[in-house]
């Protein structure tokens, strides 16, 4: 009996499994270069972060989370890196309202550190210096992105 109630509770409880992770899609350009060697090293870096979601089946998703940072240097493009780095996860047992900030801010949370990785590789591969990009926190993004929508969506019910 125990050991039924254990089995049922187990089976109840919410499973988060990352299956894969891997890099999609990878872009690596300089515009300038050569010329853009001999200029002194004061970036400007300018850092995009978006995300995208596939459901796979029931309990299965891939997350894509891009990661496009474009330097520049005296108003010249150095180099222009992105990557879709990518998550396959077994989310299971989760309600609606807990689903959201699992995929909109968990999983980025979780892929983020090798797409910091993937940029870092590319960019000394690029003949540039070190670049470690700084930790996000994916949970006021999310929260921005929501109000972002809830905004969009009550001008658009406003304007009917």
């Amino acid at each position: 009996m125990a050991e039924e109630n254990a089995a049922a509770t187990e089976e109840q409880q919410p499973k988060f499994i990352i299956q894969k992770i891997y890099t999609k899609d990878i872009s690596f350009e300089t515009p300038n270069s050569p010329a853009i060697f001999r200029e002194e090293w004061k970036p400007k870096l300018d850092l995009q972060l978006g995300n995208e979601y596939n459901r796979l089946d029931e309990d299965t998703h891939e997350i894509i989370l891009i990661v496009t940072v474009t330097a520049k240097v005296n108003d010249q493009v150095a180099f222009l890196a992105e990557v879709k780095q990518a998550g396959i996860f077994t989310l299971t047992g989760y309600n609606k309202e807990e689903m959201g900030p699992l995929i909109g801010s968990y999983c980025p949370n979780t892929i983020f550190p090798f797409a910091r990785e993937v940029i870092s590789d590319v960019v000394i591969k690029g003949g540039f210096p070190q670049l470690v990009l700084a930790p996000v926190n994916f949970d006021a993004v999310y929260r921005h992105q929501i109000d972002q929508a809830r905004q969009q969506m009550e001008a658009a019910q406003a304007t009917h």
